[in-house]
């Protein structure tokens, strides 16, 4: 039995390990022979169930995990899609480069990141993910091995960065990493009291800034809405930091053991009696009242440190009881972005179901089919699971407000999006575009996965999917 990261749904399925690439097609072939649907498992880092796959077998490519080449002069490194973005930075960081994109924890994998097109604190600077993959191999259900790039199988390409896995196992991926100067970023604290002060911050330091992420205080309405915290960070000159070499050493970058003088494996424990509208209250007013009594204030902080705040405490998710949480992202277009994040906090206010954490981040477009990606904003919150009626009715709700005003979702987020929501998201042109090629790729329909079956029933249906034992 397999779950999504955020525990609230469960899937039963075969399961596999191979511990070498060429075991893949041999078990691809086995489940045509068998008739069952194929989907790719990573760390399980996506929050519903972009890698569950009911009745059908489930490849957990973890033990893929080589690093292919590196070169230290160009910052070039290929891999098998099983390493990590922590096995990634501990390869390459004493060299002095560090992975362009990265999400909030290190433990996704690079196939992973790939597959969901994932995107981090510096996606208005720099882009998403696939914006610096050079080219990788693609393993289809027939057994062909595909090299994909911008100019080779471009359309392929372009559909299978962020393409959820429906086209076919990433074998080999080539990419181009940052070269950095120091093991540590100049990180700036900003208190906003207000969304609209928040989003003035923002536009007020993008420019200056290689990230920018945005803290808000769900629970607290009225004149206080969307109150939060600004951080801002700036990469270190290379002539900036006399420590740059020695902090560019692994052991500079571990995270801490313990938290207030509680051992980090415990934490979550503690997290637990905080898990509800009171508690998380209370905790986001002193957590907003201490930044805010402090005003801004600026220090300098270690690329992971700053980078992966989701794995200061193991297990935190445990945190929210066995029938676990929801992450909703919602992404808007500029314009509309301020409005739109509005209404999604008041209505959730208004339903007695306020986010338990909520995170800003600004946004450009990128080239690939079913990116989330376009110039605007998003918005990331937490849910606890326990209402689960009443929270996919409250989904209901903010999924429209955002559809109406032209915004998308992040697959790798999901767990609430109906058929007709991504119909309006993407539109059906590029839906017709990307399942044509689907077709094309894997004309059996091998690969399926329960978000897509949820999302895209019709449309795999009509492609001829196989069947799910």
């Amino acid at each position: 039995m397999l779950d999504g990261f955020g525990r609230a749904v469960r899937s039963a399925s075969r399961y596999a390990v191979p511990r070498t690439v060429a075991e893949l097609p041999d078990l691809l072939a086995g489940a045509r022979a068998d008739g069952l649907a194929v989907s790719f498992r990573g760390a399980g880092r996506s929050y519903g169930d972009a890698s569950l796959n009911q009745n059908g077998l489930a490849i957990d490519t973890t033990a893929l995990d080589r690093v292919i080449a590196w070169d230290p002069d160009t910052g070039i490194v290929e891999v098998e899609p099983g390493v990590t973005i922590e096995g990634l930075w501990r390869r390459t960081l004493a060299d002095g480069w560090w992975p362009p994109v990265v999400p909030g924890t290190m433990a996704p994998t690079i196939g992973g990141c790939l597959a969901m097109n994932v995107h981090g604190k510096n996606n208005f600077r720099v882009g998403s993910f696939g914006e610096h993959v050079l080219d990788f191999d693609l393993l289809t259900s027939a057994g062909d091995l595909l090299r994909c790039g911008r100019d080779q199988n471009a359309d392929l390409f372009h559909a299978a960065v962020g393409g959820i896995g429906l086209f076919g196992a990433f074998t080999r991926i080539r990419l181009q990493l940052k070269r950095v100067g120091s093991g540590k970023l100049r990180v700036r604290a900003i208190p906003t009291r207000t969304l609209d002060e928040m989003f003035d911050r923002f536009e007020e330091r993008r420019a200056g800034a290689d990230y920018l992420v945005g803290w808000i205080d769900c629970a607290v309405g009225g004149r206080g809405l969307g109150r939060g915290m600004v951080h801002q960070a700036n990469h270190l000159r290379f002539d900036e930091d006399p420590d740059g070499e020695a902090s560019l050493e692994a052991k500079s970058q571990e995270l801490p053991t313990s938290i207030f003088g509680v051992p980090k494996s415990v934490l979550w424990r503690c997290m637990g009696p905080f898990m509800n509208n009171t508690g998380v209250r209370l905790v986001n007013a002193a957590k907003y009242t201490s930044g805010a009594a402090r005003g801004e204030i600026s220090y300098l902080q270690s690329h992971v440190a700053f980078a992966f705040l989701l794995d200061y405490v193991p297990n935190w998710r445990l945190a929210y009881g066995p029938s676990g949480f929801i992450q909703y992202q919602a992404f808007a277009p500029d314009g509309a972005a301020r409005d739109v994040f509005r209404r999604i906090l008041e209505v959730s206010q208004r339903r007695g179901l306020p986010a338990y954490l909520g995170v800003v981040k600004r946004h450009r477009p990128d080239p690939f089919w079913l990116t989330p990606g376009l110039d605007g904003w998003s918005l990331a919150l937490d849910y606890s699971a326990r209402e689960r009626q009443r929270l996919w009715e409250l989904t209901e709700e903010l999924s429209e407000i955002v559809l109406a005003a032209g915004g998308k979702f992040f697959f790798a987020k999901d767990l609430v999006m109906r058929p007709a929501d991504a119909e309006r998201a993407w539109g059906r042109e590029t839906l017709d575009r990307f399942f044509a090629l689907k077709h094309r790729v894997d004309p059996a329909g091998l690969f399926s996965t329960d978000l897509a079956r949820r999302v895209f029933p019709t449309r795999l249906a009509a492609e001829g999917a196989v069947r799910v034992a």
